[in-house]
Parts: structure tokens; C-alpha cells; sequence
């Protein structure tokens, strides 16, 4: 476990969770928000588990870690840290299951897992990145102190996305 939250355990991902990752990964949210990333079984998303988030708390010690239920054990979404190569620090991602949006869940974990980051892990500044379509995501950065920076390119084809950081600091 990596934290406890009032209504959340915080950890994790293993290769037991391919079901709830191929859910996740195939919801409307994930897939408008996100990016479709191809996860077609069951299979595709346990690949998915080991490459994209046990090889970065491997490498990193830090990744996507599962939000959880306290109350039923259930794993509802994900808030934890990646690294991206076209930002220079690691930024704060989330998503959840459609069924548990808008319920204070993705703010909860995000608020401890900002807290985590900064005082564990020693990262400085946290960023973040989001699509201007998506307000839900602005107003919880906003909620856990980040604020809008500027617009990110991550490739020369792919969508301009808003940066947010923890150290606020508007570009000049």
C-alpha cells in the first residue's frame, strides 16, 4: 500500500487487475480524454499493467497507482505520477470509472498523492497535463493547487495540451 485515505487505499497495480484495466482503459472518459491505447482483452490490458505502470515503479518508483475502496476493497481508478519525455518533471495523472466520477474520489487521491510525491518522492514541481475540452480535469488541478503554465506540444502531430504545475508560475 502505498497510501490511506479517508475513503480510498492507494497501490499498486498488479497483473491480477487485467479486468479492471481493460474497464478502465476502455471508458467513454479514458477514451475521449485520454487516447484509445488499443486494449482489446483482458490480455492487452495486463501488458499494458506490466509495461506502462510495474516497469515505472521498477525504473521510477513511482507510476499509476489503483484507487480503491475502503469499504469493499474495489478498485474504482487510478492517480499517480509518469514521466513523459517531452517534460522536463513528472506530471499527476487520474482517471476513473464512469460509475464513480464526480464523488470526490479523484480529488481525494489526487490531494494525498500530490502530498506523497512532494514529501516522499521529492518531486518539485509536480506537473500536469490536460485537453482545454477537459474542465472536469482543470478544476480538480486547480483544487489541488496546480495551476495553468502554458501550452504543451508533445509532438508535432499530436494535440496541444494545457501544462499545469505546482509552482505556479506563469510562462512569460
Amino acid at each position: 500500500m502505498i497510501l490511506q485515505t479517508e475513503r480510498l487505499v492507494i497501490k499498486e497495480a498488479t497483473l491480477d487487475d487485467g479486468a479492471f484495466f481493460f474497464r478502465l482503459l476502455n471508458s467513454p472518459n479514458w477514451i475521449e480524454f485520454i487516447g484509445d491505447r488499443g486494449i482489446n482483452s483482458e490480455e492487452d490490458a495486463i501488458q499494458y499493467i506490466q509495461e506502462s505502470l510495474i516497469e515505472s515503479y521498477v525504473n521510477l518508483g513511482f507510476g499509476l497507482f489503483k484507487m480503491i475502496l475502503r469499504e469493499n476493497n474495489k478498485p474504482i481508478g487510478i492517480c499517480g505520477f509518469l514521466k513523459r519525455d517531452y517534460l522536463d518533471h513528472p506530471d499527476i495523472g487520474f482517471a476513473i470509472l464512469p460509475k464513480y466520477e464526480r464523488m470526490g474520489y479523484t480529488l481525494e487521491a489526487a490531494h494525498s498523492l500530490k502530498d506523497y510525491g512532494e514529501n516522499q518522492l521529492g518531486l518539485n514541481p509536480i506537473l500536469a497535463i490536460t485537453t482545454s475540452k477537459n474542465v472536469g480535469s482543470q478544476q480538480l488541478l486547480n483544487k489541488i493547487g496546480l495551476k495553468y503554465i502554458k501550452i504543451v506540444k508533445p509532438s508535432q502531430d499530436g494535440e496541444d495540451l494545457m501544462l499545469y504545475s505546482s509552482k505556479g508560475q506563469k510562462a512569460g
